[in-house]
């Protein structure tokens, strides 16, 4: 085995390793703002592992997108809509444990026996360098143009929600009269702020 050969393992076990923590703690961690933060670590551990897999154009896409838009909306959500609630109890919270731990633990046993039972073609297949750009740009206009803008209009929407939700918070109520605002808010006449009482 050649340095080249034992620095992409160590690479692989070390970036494996990240993702496999980085992703407990985003699941197991009580504070949402270091999960969100996490979650930003999982994603550049994931690009790290699509540039072992000489993917650098969808390294540089997990980047830009999951890492610079998605975590980042993700924390502004966070931080803009954080209620500090006291939660209910839940009845039979240690049974939905229990069942979404063994039904997790199911399927890591079947991935790994899928792992184990599949015989993997060593070596892979042989990258296709710069055209990678290219053949991707040429399946997403082409093959994939559907799922591409319904992805786009579902992220639209779920802008759209997350400013209804933040608004609905600013505009709770109204200050010059102290009423809950709704709508009414909206379409209140605007009435003067300075009234003249001389006349």
């Amino acid at each position: 085995m050649n340095i080249a050969a034992s620095t992409e393992i160590i690479c692989f076990l070390i970036l494996g390793s990240i993702v496999i923590l980085g992703s407990l703690g985003v699941v197991l961690l009580k504070n949402i703002v270091y999960s969100a933060f996490l979650l930003g670590g999982v994603f550049m551990a994931v690009a790290g592992l699509y540039l072992l897999l000489n993917a650098s154009f969808v390294a540089a896409a997990q980047v830009l997108v999951y890492v610079g838009a998605v975590n980042v909306l993700i924390l502004f959500a966070i931080m803009l809509v954080n209620k500090k609630e006291t939660l209910k109890p839940i009845k039979g919270l240690q049974i939905r444990k229990i069942l979404s731990g063994s039904i997790c633990l199911g399927l890591l046993i079947l991935l790994i026996r899928v792992d184990i039972t599949t015989p993997w073609p060593l070596p892979g297949p042989v990258s296709i360098g710069e055209q990678a750009t290219e053949r991707i740009g040429e399946h997403l206009f082409t093959d994939y143009l559907l799922p591409f803008e319904l992805a786009s209009v579902l992220l639209l929407m779920a802008m759209i929600g997350a400013i209804v939700l933040a608004r609905r918070d600013v505009f709770s109520t109204d200050i010059e009269t102290g009423n809950n605002a709704g709508q009414e808010l909206i379409e209140k006449s605007n009435a003067p702020l300075i009234i003249d009482k001389t006349s």
